[in-house]
């Protein structure tokens, strides 16, 4: 189990994009300032959309961008983008999208296990709407961890 998916200095408030492609790589860019990915692996990110269409919204204003297990990935780990002004992924049931989730892992199990736990946050009430409305980022860390 991992104990902090979320770390504080890969969550950005107020974020500018102006494209779907902008979005994944402000949150791709805080995967490799705190060391997780190289830059190649938003280039993945990018690439699963581009070739599936946009699956990775996942929800109403949310998009989980993520890739397979790759050498770009150097350990597991999430960013968390929210947007200033929300941008269309091409969902017809889900754009806009405001808060861009990614996600990479080292291996199937680190992935499915993040998966489970960022789903935990997720699937309470409330918690997009949580995500959109924090002033600070502290705010969210704690709350995704479970950190009082």
């Amino acid at each position: 189990m991992i104990n902090e998916i979320l770390k504080p200095e890969c969550i950005r408030l107020n974020d500018e994009a102006t494209t779907w492609r902008d979005a994944i790589t402000a949150a791709g860019d805080l995967l490799v300032k705190a060391g997780y990915t190289t830059d190649d692996y938003t280039k993945e990110m990018i690439a699963a959309v581009e070739s599936l269409g946009p699956y990775i919204v996942i929800a109403p204003s949310l998009a989980l961008a993520h890739s397979r297990p790759a050498p770009s990935v150097k350990k597991t780990g999430l960013s968390l983008v929210r947007l200033a002004d929300p941008v269309n992924f091409g969902s017809e049931h889900n754009d806009p999208v405001s808060i861009v989730i990614a996600l990479c892992a080292v291996d199937h199990v680190d992935h499915l296990e993040m998966l489970a736990q960022l789903s935990k946050f997720l699937g309470v009430d409330g918690s997009i709407e949580f995500l959109k409305a924090c002033q600070r980022p502290d705010e969210i860390y704690r709350q995704i961890n479970h950190v009082e």
